[in-house]
């Protein structure tokens, strides 16, 4: 018998689970994965006394529904919205009980992309290689939510710890700056490419999917020799160049190979959290980092 659990009534766009990811998997050709914003993940969970690798629910752009099948207390973080519970205005980035029965509604983004959605004791679905992440290239992990589906619930921890930095929530960025560390392949690229490269304004494509933020527009990188390169390991925030010229930042459902030259990697932190919340159109620079 089921105890506690959420039923998605809208699943929205893409809304996926996602804890911290995989690690330790490259060498048998698993991504990582995990949420993309660890900061709005990290602080969902640490608002609801979670631990901080538990489960949470990744959105994009529009929301999601979910019906209480028994009392929970949630929170969401991440991208700001209209939190609704049963059609009444409810706390955004704040813990919120809600009754058996009960339909939390989260609304459009208002502004970033990814929003998350937790849940006190964290959603219990049966974990694959040690994480409970859908992961969309290799297709390992729960599927990609649909109407219909139950979300098990898993045991409520500790109470949470009052206060916790629920302000301390970065807003979606209206300039992308990334931190760059050159190489291992920046040598295949002309001196006034990398130049180009500090100097370049990009902008986030539409094509931006949890694999990689693309690049739409901007200067072309060229190359300073010709030939194909032999596939080689990647890793998050590796910044590979295809034949386009335009620079493709690797988030968490990157692949672990790949054939085009890396020109720099974007170390984790911050600013790749915000990389998960660039709209299209926004502006991307890199510096050296």
């Amino acid at each position: 018998m089921m105890g506690a659990a959420l039923e998605v009534v809208r699943p929205g766009a893409l809304t996926t689970v996602q804890d911290r990811g995989r690690p330790g998997y490259a060498h048998l050709g698993v991504p990582r994965s995990g949420a993309l914003d660890v900061g709005a993940h990290g602080l969902a969970n640490r608002l609801l006394g979670n631990p901080p690798d538990a489960a949470a629910l990744e959105t994009t752009l529009d929301g999601v529904v979910l019906r209480a099948l028994a009392p929970v207390t949630v929170t969401v973080t991440g991208a700001p919205c209209a939190v609704r519970v049963s059609g009444r205005a409810a706390a955004w980035g704040a813990p919120v009980r809600l009754r058996a029965g009960a339909e939390l509604e989260v609304g459009r983004a208002e502004s970033g992309v990814r929003s998350y959605v937790a849940v006190r004791g964290g959603f219990a679905v049966p974990p694959v290689l040690g994480s409970r992440s859908t992961d969309l290239l290799s297709g390992l992990g729960p599927g990609v939510l649909s109407a219909g589906t139950l979300l098990p619930v898993g045991p409520a921890g500790p109470d949470p710890v009052r206060g916790a930095d629920a302000l301390r929530v970065p807003g979606a960025p209206t300039e992308l700056v990334l931190p760059l560390r050159l190489g291992p392949r920046a040598d295949w690229f002309e001196p006034a490419s990398i130049a180009d490269l500090w100097r370049a304004e990009f902008r986030v494509s539409p094509a931006s999917n949890r694999i990689g933020l693309r690049t739409g527009a901007g200067v072309r990188l060229t190359r300073s020799r010709g030939g194909e390169l032999p596939s080689e390991g990647m890793v998050l925030g590796a910044v590979q160049v295809p034949p386009d010229g335009l620079p493709v930042v690797f988030l968490a459902d990157h692949p672990v190979t790949g054939g085009y030259p890396v020109i720099g990697v974007v170390p984790p932190g911050p600013p790749l959290n915000a990389a998960a919340q660039a709209r299209p159109g926004v502006r991307v620079r890199f510096v050296q980092g």
